[in-house]
């Protein structure tokens, strides 16, 4: 499957051999996402196609016996649901193959309104385990897109587990934190990653602080920007595992990517099918990764190596090195080369980190190579000094140094050897036909054609066959005749026959059977199946301003005010007992400090919750029994352990069957952005649901109104999880090891923060399986809408902690109290949590842009 991002990477995907591809379409005329862009329901808000195009598009595609999944992939917010839901319909009757769905209400709401169309549960779902497909499953999804950070050995473990259909990545750039689990960009700048507008923060520079102090770390400078995924090689074991798609990322590359990619893949997997050996070669590979690239490698995949992932040091495109800087002339830079260069060639010189602050890299096409017999050919495998000459000051020597790496980012050849896949008129990649001739002599001949999804036209001469008097029907005339399907985008792979007599039929009236046949058939291809559609949301109506506040009498409240408080430390811990929490849940790195914390939680007479990790693969489920052996309550953070404790309640087989005792509370990551998936997720035995971090405080106040306050618990204060990420930075940088087995585990003896270019700290934490969080350095507080948020019922409020210090969290806890006892206001609240903090205060996610009160109707279901 590949990426397409217009018209010429459609045509580059079907003529290089895709059998299906992937985009987003842009909103019907009139609708759109509440957030202003004015972009459709998909994760790549700056490409799409029009959705007035869309059945055309489809028509054309299915005609080349191409599938065409459209990404819905985005959570989607109670005000926009009736768009959603006209859009939906709309891509439905178009003829979609599937929709490829992050929001779990939306992928429910897209069943219900077309039981016919397939549901793909994307990348997004954070999906690692065979119990987040099978949840999955339960809302809808037939197949689903797997996290890319799974080794294969995790992908066979799931195959063998679940018979949901299972697609993987396999080429393409690599989030560093688990796809769905990103809040960076909302944090930073109120554009959600979940709502397609990545600001690729991950691709900043940042500096370590270890124990407090910078630690230098030579060349990498950017500790968050991992290389691109190339699992070619890896084809073979993922198409015996009996993985179901091979997916290429890339819907904001140009046609040159998706072609090349298309055609390495295609060849890749028609040789495993078969049976036969990957037969790439070195210039295939090297175009790959000249074509776009920032370090290619299986990564995760091929298994954990944190000293791979990520390098560090540089976060875009490279392509292919060439050589080493060696010094200069008086005309040009003196080069060890590795690989050819040849004039026009670009290329740029690697500074790394050395040159503060970082400035434009160095870099040009050559128009002159000496040093070498052949214009700068050598030795294969042999480094040599070339001198490399640029035009006039494109290059200034001043800005690069002995032993900077050099990158061909550009090679005019790449393009010559592209160029038919996008410059071709007739199809280049065509489908197998079979072909069944029958001919009596005395009957009007007959041909029928079977493409290669079993459907069949038959198409019946317009007069008898006669006898031949020279040459009759054969084989290989019917072959060589039938066999002609140029221009068509088929080829003949099958011809049978029945022949009786001795018959002749002219070629012209030949060729005109199998043009007319041909005809038919792409008539049948290209037919919109026919799916029957239904508008499902309540025609009721209500105006979300106030909801809730309006009508809502302070007095009739479930409870008084209480705070939740979640510490990571023991020490945090005694600090959250003194302080008389209304309940307390811990977060601890390791395991083995929970069941003495959560018995002296109970001892002072407190409920107590544990926290699950945000991401559970296939070895990791234990942590499921162990977490009920603690006889606590549970903080749920995975979609995959809330399905396995639906199995544990509802198992048909008593011996398996556990009743739970423990109360569960869903937390911000299963992403719960609307009344669909909140609604159903509480379903699942939710007592309690923290919402996304996608929504703003107004957005939340509205949840609140549509599920019941009492539903919702949120966060008031806490250092906003920017990132989620199996790249482990204290493997990476403070040890030489490659995972948990040999790094050492620094996470446990050292303190570590990643400072970003405003001078910012943002503190990084590990959990029990190695994966990291890095958070906001600033405290993300609720202050200023506190009040907003009592008036609409809520009761519920937690405060989380991350490298506070006792003191801290007894200071932020008696001020959270001191506000719901009325002795200070939200401003002032605000105000002296600034001064607790060591690095002041942020709204982050919660702000509410100016305008936002004006609000649509929300349906009220």
């Amino acid at each position: 499957m590949s990426p397409v991002g217009g018209f010429p990477q459609l045509k580059a995907a079907v003529e290089a051999g895709a059998d299906a591809v992937f985009f987003g379409v842009n909103p019907l005329q009139g609708d759109g996402r509440a957030d202003g862009t004015g972009a459709g329901f998909h994760a790549r808000a700056k490409v799409g196609f029009e959705a007035e195009a869309l059945p055309d598009i489809m028509r054309d595609l299915h005609g080349r016996g191409v599938q065409a999944f459209v990404t819905f992939n985005v959570l989607v917010f109670d005000r926009e649901l009736r768009d959603a839901e006209r859009q939906l319909i709309h891509l439905a009757e178009s003829g979609v193959d599937a929709l490829i769905v992050q929001d779990l209400g939306v992928a429910k709401l897209a069943r219900e309104i077309c039981p016919d169309l397939p549901i793909h549960g994307s990348t997004q779902m954070s999906i690692t385990s065979a119990e987040g497909a099978e949840l999955a499953r339960r809302f809808g999804a037939s197949r689903v897109v797997l996290g890319r950070e799974l080794s294969l050995q995790d992908i066979g473990r799931i195959a063998r587990a679940t018979d949901v259909e299972l697609e993987t990545f396999v080429h393409g750039a690599l989030c560093v934190s688990y796809s769905g689990q990103c809040f960076s960009s909302e944090a930073w700048g109120g554009r959600s990653a979940n709502r397609g507008q990545c600001a690729q923060a991950c691709r900043l520079p940042y500096e370590m602080i270890v124990d407090g102090e910078y630690r230098d770390l030579g060349d990498a400078r950017y500790l968050l920007s991992p290389g691109d995924l190339y699992a070619l090689h890896q084809v073979p074991e993922l198409v015996r595992i009996g993985v179901d798609c091979l997916k290429i990322e890339g819907r904001y590359k140009d046609a040159e990517f998706v072609a090349l990619t298309t055609a390495a893949y295609r060849k890749a997997v028609d040789e495993a099918w078969a049976g036969l050996p990957l037969s790439i070669t070195p210039q295939e590979e090297q175009d790959l990764e000249q074509v776009y690239s920032r370090g290619l490698g299986p990564h995760f995949m091929s298994g954990t190596n944190h000293q791979a992932v990520v390098r560090g040091r540089a976060p875009r495109h490279r392509g292919v090195r060439v050589g080493t800087v060696q010094g200069f002339t008086e005309r040009g830079v003196l080069v060890d080369l590795e690989k050819p260069v040849k004039p026009g060639d670009g290329l740029v010189f690697d500074p790394a980190n050395w040159r503060k602050p970082q400035g434009r890299e160095e870099g040009g096409f050559v128009y002159q190579v000496n040093g070498a017999e052949g214009g700068g050919q050598k030795p294969q495998g042999q480094a040599q000094l070339f001198e490399l000459r640029f035009g006039r000051g494109a290059v200034d020597p001043s800005r690069i140094r002995p032993g900077d790496p050099v990158w061909r980012t550009q090679d005019p050849t790449l393009n010559a050897r592209v160029k038919p896949l996008l410059d071709a008129t007739d199809p280049l990649y065509t489908r197998p036909l079979a072909a069944h001739f029958v001919g009596h002599v005395g009957q009007a001949p007959a041909l029928t054609l079977t493409d290669e999804q079993g459907r069949s036209v038959t198409v019946t001469g317009d007069a008898p066959l006669s006898g031949a008097r020279n040459r009759a029907l054969d084989d290989t005339t019917l072959t060589e005749q039938l066999g002609k399907l140029g221009g068509t985008g088929f080829h003949l792979a099958a011809l049978t026959t029945d022949l009786q007599g001795s018959s002749f039929l002219p070629v012209s009236a030949l060729n005109a059977l199998r043009r007319a046949a041909v005809e038919q058939l792409m008539e049948l291809r290209q037919q919109t199946p026919e799916r029957r559609t239904q508008p499902v949301l309540s025609e009721r109506v209500e105006a979300s301003r106030g909801r809730g506040v309006e009508n809502h009498d302070p007095r009739s409240t479930f409870h008084t005010p209480a705070l939740h408080v979640l510490v990571r430390t023991p020490e945090q811990l005694d600090a959250a007992l003194a302080g008389r929490a209304d309940s307390i849940t811990l977060d601890y790195l390791e395991l083995y400090g929970l069941k003495p914390s959560v018995e002296r939680v109970k001892a002072a007479g407190i409920p107590v919750r544990v926290a699950s990790p945000r991401i559970l693969k296939p070895t990791e489920q234990n942590l499921q029994k162990f977490l009920l052996s603690l006889d606590a309550d549970i903080l749920v953070r995975s979609g995959g352990l809330l399905e396995g404790l639906q199995a544990d309640v509802n198992s048909s087989d008593p011996a398996h069957r556990a009743p739970r005792t423990a109360s569960l509370t869903g937390d911000f990551s299963l992403n719960a952005a609307n009344v669909l998936t909140a609604r159903a997720l509480l379903d699942m035995g939710l007592t309690r649901l923290t919402p996304t971090h996608d929504l703003n405080a107004q957005q939340i106040t509205e949840l609140a109104g549509l599920v019941g306050p009492e539903r919702l618990e949120v966060i008031a204060y806490q250092h906003l999880p920017v990132f989620h990420t199996e790249h482990c930075v204290f493997c990476r940088f403070l040890s030489e090891g490659t995972d948990y087995t040999n790094c050492g585990h620094p996470c446990e003896s050292h303190r570590v923060a990643l400072r970003d270019e405003k001078g910012v700290s943002h503190p990084v934490m590990a959990d029990v399986g190695c994966r990291n969080t890095v958070f906001e350095g600033r405290p993300q507080v609720a202050g200023t809408h506190l009040q907003d948020w009592l008036g609409a019922g809520l009761r519920d409020f937690r405060l989380e902690f991350v490298h506070e210090t006792p003191e801290q969290v007894r200071e932020v806890i008696q001020l959270h109290r001191a506000f719901l006892n009325g002795e200070i206001s939200g401003v002032q609240l605000e105000a002296r949590l600034a001064q607790v903090t060591d690095q002041g205060v942020t709204e982050g996610s919660l702000f509410v842009p100016d305008g936002f009160d004006v609000l649509p109707p929300l349906p009220m279901l």
